[in-house]
């Protein structure tokens, strides 16, 4: 039978984890008071009477029987109003004056219920004011549905359309006043013909409060605004247009109420308040696993307490516990309900069953299959390579005169999956110690749980790619040598990359096809940085590919061999050398940095935080050092190594302090675990003191890649398999910085009890700031 105390550590929130029942210390107590008892322990008659005056505290009633004994402090008026600022003490010291440790053990049972019910009262008024919100936003939707609906059949008078009748209304809606509405329908009108005429021609009022005021000089009607955040190119550039037409259209020349109604707008408003409504159930049943566990926690304690000191405390204690706000009170419950209700009518066209699904989303459960495969296929990839190895050897193809053409073709293209494998690998060694570290990654990423990739599917994902590579490579080398042409055995790479292109493109479902999609929407993301909305996932890729810029490099080789001439005539020379090739070169080795530095360009355009632009800057010192790099290998001279060192060691400087201070968010002088951070989720000291170590030694392989440029005599296999080892290692630090980044996120989610999304709601004042 699992103990409990594993139990709730496997199954409490994490970001919530100081907020719950510190049971941990709470055995340690009992422990004590187990060790401390002496021969003759108080009467039971006499613990259960004191129990039983402390019942009656906590009912709020008076007790005479022991007033003389307990002294009784109660801060506010009672404790089963379920006030977060109730403080309750049951003052056992005046009964156990000779039991220090009893004494203790209450005095934090006090402590931690007063912390449980704080924290419980806190969360909920929050739910129940994003509930009220909500409540809100939707009736608005309703009306503005409603509105255009109206403005359809308007347009056209023979078409029929059926109105949505809303039982929710917003407080302080201005439309749902018939008669004032009638009053001002013709200004409203005029504004709706100037906004409609605006809009033809891509002005859209997005980000910007438009409104005039009436003839009688009041404040119109439609004083709202729908705020679409601007996380696509097309919102990017309405909110731009929308600011800079501010002014124009905002000026007392002109009379102008209301802000534009669009289907599109409504439809996006529709989809954030459904995601709103997603996320405030999400958080509420949290807060009911997060009542039901600590509930539990105090009853197994309470139940230890009994067995060591030989008393029934537990039943008249828990009578209290019962009272409590965090157990008392049903709000939590009540609106979970409601809001499965208002889902399956608003979002679900009352399908229950459909409702529940975006609810309550069934979590996949592990398949034995998936692992059994694992193991399959990696058997087969080391069977497979010793069989390459011995094939190789014996044929001599790294040696002679088929070096160079062997290399030209088959190394760039196997060393891609190669790498792309190895980066795969590292990233199920991260979800697989995310896991163990209760890292929710999930919720950081934004990952749909029910379609988001586990650690078992990545290592199936890495092992099944690499031993389609390596069979392909002894494919490869036994056609070769059985005296097929070159041109019909060099079809072989370029087959093995366009089966990967197509499986990544499939449009069935198969192949984890909701992962391949995110992945490519991310990676559209990246690409297209400043008109995106950055999520911490997107600059998360984005620092993944300026680990692979080797990969970058061997896909333009490979692009180039088999499109340039080269295929076909196995002239590896032609992808080697020419004004085209050196501008791919610098371009490949600078994309990555661009498009993280883009990121944080746009991240200081939304935050208007500063570190962002420090941030850039390390991103464009990096493209310094790589730049220089590149030059360096065409011109090999004293001048040039120089710039070489002084850019890469001020790239590497930068880039190593950012690592600790901002991305591990280490190296504080004043923690209490000297020059790491005052948190910490490992338990050993001595892992991140040696993650530094390998940090910098990996950060600093650069050094072995300039010195081999000044080797003489250096063969293309060698130099090629040297190239291959460093791209390896600066894919294998990345993994390893993956962990303490997300690390430093967590930590800093627990820091603010974050543990659901918090969504942008569409409908804004016009007189506020958005």
């Amino acid at each position: 039978m699992v103990k409990f105390s594993k139990e709730l550590e496997a199954q409490l929130i994490p970001e919530w984890k100081d907020a719950f029942v510190n049971y941990w210390q709470l055995k340690k107590l009992v422990k004590r008071i187990k060790l401390s008892q002496t021969p003759n322990p108080p009467p039971p008659s006499a613990a259960a009477a004191f129990i039983s005056s402390l019942a009656g505290k906590f009912r709020g009633l008076p007790s005479d029987h022991h007033l003389s004994q307990v002294k009784k402090k109660k801060k506010n008026d009672s404790f089963e109003d379920g006030d977060p600022n109730e403080h309750h003490e049951t003052e056992l010291s005046q009964f156990f004056s000779e039991e220090d440790e009893v004494k203790i053990f209450f005095e934090t049972l006090d402590e931690e219920l007063e912390k449980v019910n704080e924290f419980y009262g806190s969360r909920e008024s929050e739910f129940m004011e994003r509930g009220d919100s909500l409540r809100e936003q939707l009736g608005i939707l309703l009306e503005f549905k409603r509105i255009l609906e109206d403005r359809r059949r308007k347009i056209s008078p023979s078409a029929s359309f059926s109105r949505s009748s809303s039982t929710f209304s917003p407080r302080h809606s201005s439309f749902s006043e018939n008669t004032e509405s009638n009053e001002t329908s013709a200004e409203v009108s005029e504004t709706d013909e100037a906004i409609a005429a605006l809009e033809k021609h891509g002005v859209t009022f997005i980000n910007a409060a438009v409104r005039g005021k009436t003839k009688k000089g009041n404040k119109p009607m439609m004083a709202l605004r729908v705020d679409i955040p601007a996380t696509t190119p097309a919102r990017t550039i309405s909110a731009v247009m929308g600011m800079l037409w501010e002014d124009l259209i905002n000026n007392p020349k002109k009379d102008v109420s209301g802000d534009s109604i669009s289907r599109k707008k409504i439809q996006w408003a529709e989809k954030m308040i459904r995601g709103a409504f997603v996320e405030l159930y999400k958080g509420l049943g949290l807060l009911k696993t997060f009542s039901w566990l600590n509930m539990k926690a105090f009853v197994k304690i309470l139940k230890k307490f009994d067995k060591v000191a030989n008393q029934k405390a537990s039943a008249s204690y828990l009578q209290g516990v019962k009272k409590s706000a965090f157990i008392s009170s049903d709000k939590v419950v009540r609106l979970m309900d409601e809001v499965e209700s208002i889902f399956t009518k608003h979002f679900a066209n009352d399908d229950r069953k459909k409702a529940m699904k975006y609810l309550r989303p069934q979590q996949p459960k592990d398949s034995h299959m998936t692992t059994f495969f694992v193991g399959l296929f990696t058997g087969c990839f080391v069977s497979l390579f010793i069989v390459y190895a011995t094939l190789a050897h014996l044929s001599g193809v790294f040696s002679g005169p088929n070096e160079v053409s062997y290399m030209d073709v088959v190394y760039p293209v196997f060393s891609m999956f190669a790498l792309l494998s190895l980066h795969m690998f590292m990233y199920g060694c991260n979800l697989f110690t995310w896991k163990q570290a209760r890292i929710n990654y999930n919720f950081i990423f934004e990952f749909q749980s029910s379609t988001a990739l586990k650690y078992r599917d990545a290592f199936l994902i890495c092992t099944t790619t690499m031993t389609a590579v390596v069979g392909a490579l002894v494919i490869h080398l036994i056609l070769g040598l059985s005296g097929f042409s070159p041109v019909q055995v060099d079809y072989i790479p370029g087959l093995l990359l366009l089966i990967f292109v197509v499986l990544l493109i499939c449009p069935f479902d198969v192949f984890y096809r909701p992962t391949r999609y995110y992945f490519l929407r991310v990676f559209r993301n990246t690409i297209f940085s400043p008109f995106y909305k950055v999520l911490l996932v997107d600059s998360f890729l984005a620092d993944q590919l300026t680990s692979q810029i080797t990969l970058l490099r061997l896909m333009e080789s490979t692009i180039c061999y088999f499109t340039a001439g080269s295929f076909g005539m196995r002239r590896g020379e032609v992808c080697k050398s020419g004004t085209l090739y050196w501008e791919l070169a610098y371009l490949s080795s600078f994309l990555p940095y661009y498009w993280r530095a883009m990121q944080c360009a746009r991240r200081w355009f939304d935050d208007n935080d500063l570190d962002h632009l420090a941030n850039l800057g390390k991103y464009a010192s990096a493209m310094v050092a790589a730049g220089a790099r590149l030059t360096y290998s065409r011109q090999d001279t004293h001048f040039w190594f120089i710039i070489v060192l002084v850019t890469s060691f001020v790239a590497t400087v930068y880039q190593l302090y950012w690592d600790f201070a901002k991305d591990w968010g280490i190296l504080n002088p004043k923690s209490r675990n000297p020059w790491l951070r005052d948190e910490l989720i490992l338990k050993s000291k001595g892992i991140y003191y040696l993650s530094i170590v390998l940090n910098v030694i990996l950060r600093v392989a650069w050094v072995e890649s300039v010195l081999q440029l000044h080797k003489l005599h250096i063969r293309n296999i060698e130099s090629k398999m040297l190239d291959f080892l460093l791209a390896s290692l600066e894919v294998i630090r990345r993994g390893h910085w993956n962990f303490y980044r997300l690390e430093n996120e967590q930590l800093n989610n627990v820091g603010k009890y974050r543990a659901v999304k918090t969504v942008p709601l569409p409908f804004l004042d016009a007189d506020s700031d958005g």
